[in-house]
């Protein structure tokens, strides 16, 4: 009997059961095509299930009465139906795309973001300090990009035919007059600063928005990292350079230093070069940084630097003798206030001065002094999700003096500056960014619009047309021998970006042309601005990481056709630093804790006067070995293959090529009070 009961009990809980499940399905669509993994689900309950390949859905559920049918996908706004669950036998849900709000998209076109940025990561700090033979340092780093050019007997950042001062840097949205160590002629020179100075840099081959000015190919905005939770201690040392750097956490910010020194004296005499240097280079620098948060809307970030350079080289029977100074420092206030406005101030100051004894016979004596002030005030304001502006104005107050004979000069000018943009969603995946920036340099006026055109059909694909117009003060040294006539610079760039990108890929392909007037020409023993040119080619980058696991391979190719009549040009032609063909294929391979990178560089010919060089070509190869998770060795040997690469040819036709043929650069980062690896100047 009490078996018959219990049996009796479980029929009837089952019946029940049966009579309060109902059944629910449906399709759902976005009304073109099924779209498979909608989650569809009856609002507070935990029954749903999600569409299937053809976008169908079935599921039960006990619930009774009225109740909200619920469907969710990526990309798609929210549907809802409100209705008796009995009317739910068969539900067709349409479901619209949901329009993408400016804030996220990020617009990539002819540029290239690393470091903690929303963008593809190419690279960040540590890829910086063990990539290639670039040695930590970030302008070596960049030339593995396309559109840059292959200058060894200088090393500074030649960008789509534009000459290196052509890119300007900036710091924290600052400007920074001289981003370069010196050298002696046709020596390679280094960045300024720590690529761990940095949370992200976002380097732009063209086509920049009104922001930034006083630079006519490209800018390199880097930007500072924020205020440190922790402390931090580190030390490295290899056989030139030695470096020791921390940061000290408070509650609310954070002091960072860093001190290094650099000397070739060990290794030029372990592996004299062709060079016959009288005194080693060696540079000492030290750096600093304060930042402080005012509250939850607030920062306040100020960085100081400092470099003494200084080198000896007997040249042409004299001894040459060079030493530099070179100070930046800058305070930026970023503060948000209520209604989505935030405002920006900063000042910056750069000081360089160079003293060259013997500098081109024997017995004379260079001096140069070169100053900016640097001032800015910006507001930024998003007024929906459709359309964010900024406007802002800004002041460079610059002083330069040579004494050096035949030439001296004293030269006091400012450029004042205002610029406003507009991000502008027009459409649903078609984005439009207006800006104009309008410059004032000795009382003339130059009017500068610039529009980028982008289409995003999805976050793996991007189509962008750029146009613009850019300005430049010419140097200095132009702008004293034209007798102060010389107007600004300027070029227009015209650039087409496509590109596609998944998880583990990135292909971006940008044709481009720029066209260039107003360029300090030498005529009658004077500069004026009569010279023009243009640059147009194209450039390809690819990076993937799916052909062989824990591989990962980038190809870069540049393709650049370029005339100019500036200078002492006689008839337009293609300027001696320009390398018509540039490509470099680069691979890094993990083993373990090992890292095994090879790179390959090749570039064509470089036409001079007096003839052509030879193609470039060198083969670099690196390991990298993490020792213990605080302890990385890290060594790179530069064209392996020793090819007797020529940059280029003196006014004797003579070669110049570089110091030495290979280089072997073997470091050693410690991390003394931090659990990560190599934190040494990451301020």
């Amino acid at each position: 009997m009490k078996h018959r009961l219990i049996t009796l009990i479980i029929a009837l809980i089952a019946a029940y059961n049966m009579t309060a499940q109902t059944v629910i399905s449906g399709v759902v669509t976005d009304g073109r095509q099924p779209l498979a993994g909608a989650n569809v689900f009856i609002l507070g309950t935990i029954d749903g299930c999600l569409a299937d390949s053809l976008g169908a859905f079935s599921f039960t559920s006990s619930k009774t009465g009225e109740v909200t049918l619920k469907a969710s996908y990526i990309g798609y706004e929210d549907w809802m139906l409100t209705a008796d669950v009995n009317q739910l036998g068969h539900v067709t849900v349409v479901m619209k795309e949901r329009a993408t709000t400016i804030n996220e998209v990020v617009i990539t076109a002819s540029s290239f973001s690393f470091g903690k940025s929303d963008n593809f990561k190419t690279l960040d700090a540590l890829d910086v300090v063990l990539t290639g033979n670039s040695c930590g340092d970030v302008v070596a780093a960049l030339q593995s990009l396309p559109g840059t050019q292959k200058v060894g007997e200088d090393g500074k950042l030649y960008v789509r035919g534009g000459e290196s001062d052509e890119c300007q840097t900036f710091v924290n949205g600052m400007h920074v007059l001289i981003p370069y160590t010196t050298n002696t002629e046709n020596s390679a020179v280094r960045g300024r600063f720590s690529p761990f100075l940095f949370k992200g840099i976002n380097f732009s081959l063209g086509g920049y928005g009104g922001e930034y000015g006083q630079a006519l190919s490209s800018v390199l905005p880097m930007e500072t990292t924020d205020v440190a939770t922790g402390d931090k201690l580190g030390v490295s040392a290899s056989l030139v350079d030695w470096n020791v750097g921390g940061t000290k956490a408070f509650s609310n910010s954070s002091l960072s230093f860093n001190g290094a020194l650099t000397s070739m004296g060990l290794y030029e005499r372990l592996s004299p070069g062709r060079f016959d240097f009288t005194s080693p280079y060696r540079k000492g620098s030290g750096e600093a940084q304060y930042k402080r948060e005012l509250g939850t809307s607030g920062v306040i970030k100020s960085y100081v630097g400092y470099d003494l350079t200084s080198v000896g080289q007997h040249i042409d029977g004299r001894d040459l003798s060079l030493t530099e100074h070179n100070f930046y420092a800058n305070v930026t206030h970023q503060a948000s206030i209520a209604g989505g406005l935030s405002l920006f101030t900063g000042i910056a100051y750069s000081a360089v001065c160079n003293d060259i004894d013997q500098a081109r016979i024997a017995g004379d004596h260079y001096h140069c002094l070169r100053q900016e002030v640097h001032l800015k005030a910006e507001a930024r304001k998003a007024w929906s999700g459709v359309l964010k502006m900024s406007a802002g104005m800004e002041d460079y107050i610059r002083s330069s003096s040579l004494k050096y004979e035949p030439a001296q000069y004293q030269l006091d000018y400012h450029i004042l500056a205002a610029h406003a943009d507009a991000q502008w969603r027009v459409v649903p995946k078609l984005f439009l960014n207006l800006s104009t920036r309008a410059e004032m340099m000795r009382g003339t006026w130059l009017l500068m619009p610039r529009a980028t055109l982008s289409y995003v059909p999805s976050p793996r694909w991007q189509c962008s047309f750029v146009a613009g117009r850019y300005s430049q003060a010419v140097a200095d040294d132009y702008l004293a021998q034209s007798r102060q006539t010389m107007t600004q610079s300027t070029t227009g760039h015209f650039i087409l970006s496509m590109q596609y990108k998944t998880a583990a890929t990135l292909l971006r392909i940008e044709p481009y042309w720029k066209k260039y007037h107003h360029l300090p020409l030498m005529e009658n023993g004077l500069f004026v601005p009569n010279g023009y040119g243009y640059s147009r080619g194209v450039d390809v980058f690819v990076e993937n990481h799916t052909m062989v696991r824990n591989l990962t391979t980038t190809l870069s190719y540049s393709y650049n056709d370029s005339e100019r009549l500036y200078l002492d040009f006689d008839h337009p032609r293609m300027p001696e630093y320009v390398s018509r063909h540039n490509l470099r294929l680069n691979a890094k391979y993990a083993i373990g804790k090992t890292i095994v990178g090879v790179s390959e560089s090749w570039a064509s010919a470089r036409y001079f006067t007096n003839g052509k060089t030879p193609h470039y070509n060198s083969v670099d190869v690196s390991v990298t070995y993490l020792l213990s998770p605080k302890v990385i060795v890290y060594t790179s040997l530069s064209n392996v293959l020793g090819r007797n690469n020529i940059f280029r040819y003196d006014s004797h036709s003579n070669p110049v090529m570089a110091a030495r043929d290979r280089f072997l650069y073997i470091g050693l980062f410690i991390s003394l009070k931090n659990n990560k690896a190599y934190d040494i100047s990451n301020f």
